[in-house]
């Protein structure tokens, strides 16, 4: 881990994006999320069935719906790969972030359907990981050009 002030920074922002996740995964109603003891448990083991439906019920569902659905996935878990790495210097390979955002995705599709808030997908296991992965190429691209910014301004 770094110690240094921008690891504390790091760990803070680390942590109000858990939160935030979590709320909103969990217990924002605005988005559907209220724990149903009585439904059954909901899940999609075929993937790319609920992306399909998305896609082709676009006029249906609405747009905004399907952005919340794709879009959303993926941009929820951008933040996850570039925090981490800013985090813990070890955390500093692609496939590393990735497999992470996996693993995370993967245990809160878990707790939701065990908790009966939400439903496990595939789909959604899928889009987190590639957003844990493009959140790890924007670290990559920031940080280059940030380096590269501080060296400029240094000479």
């Amino acid at each position: 881990m770094k110690k240094n002030r921008h690891w504390k920074q790091g760990f803070v922002l680390l942590v109000l994006y858990l939160v935030l996740l979590t709320y909103f995964l969990f217990f924002a109603e605005e988005m559907g999320r209220r724990p149903d003891p009585q439904a059954g448990y909901s899940y999609n083991l075929i993937l790319f069935k609920e992306i399909r439906r998305f896609i082709v019920h676009r006029g249906v569902l609405g747009y905004k719906a399907v952005a919340l659905n794709i879009v959303g996935n993926v941009v929820a878990f951008m933040p996850f790969g570039f925090i981490l790495p800013e985090v813990w210097d070890q955390l500093n390979r692609w496939y590393t972030i990735t497999c992470l955002g996996f693993i995370f995705s993967l245990c809160i599709e878990l707790a939701q359907l065990v908790s009966r808030v939400g439903s496990f997908d595939v789909d959604d296991l899928l889009l987190n990981t590639i957003g844990a992965m493009v959140g790890y190429f924007v670290f990559v691209l920031a940080k280059g050009v940030w380096n590269k910014y501080r060296g400029e301004n240094r000479k």
